[in-house]
């Protein structure tokens, strides 16, 4: 693989520490949420930062996806829901909804290029592929 770009983050602290990007331009506090029994406060953590990752990266997709077909989007949104829970072996693991709007869009033709972005273009989707339960809605 030739690598383009690499992004470069550490966390300090873990869940009650911070991340900074090598950069600087990310240097966020991390609270462990209160639903994981941490304290939660005005701070982020690793599922929101996934969710907005992933959300991002999918939009992109999307978009490329449209504008190859010669349909471009004019306006669109993907919010990320990521779920964090026990399976049934008593280990986390993640799950992740992936919410497309495209106001004025027929949810057919949405669908159809999001099924698209999921399986072809999404660098995220394929990396989570088989990994994580992911679910995309048209809404």
């Amino acid at each position: 693989m030739n690598i383009i770009y690499t992004a470069s983050a550490t966390a300090v602290g873990g869940r009650h520490g911070y991340v900074r990007s090598e950069d600087g331009v990310l240097n966020l506090p991390l609270a462990h949420p209160k639903e994981l029994g941490g304290p939660g406060g005005a701070a982020t953590n690793p599922e929101q930062l996934f969710a907005a990752g992933y959300a991002a990266c999918f939009e992109n997709a999307v978009l490329r996806v449209a504008r190859d077909r010669k349909a471009p989007i004019q306006e669109s949104s993907v919010t990320g829901r990521v779920g964090i829970g026990r399976g049934d072996d008593g280990f986390f693991r993640l799950t992740v909804v992936l919410e497309v709007s495209v106001p004025g869009r027929d949810p057919g033709e949405i669908e159809e290029i999001a099924h698209i972005a999921h399986t072809e273009r999404c660098p995220y989707s394929r990396a989570t592929r088989g990994n994580i339960d992911v679910q995309i809605k048209i809404v």
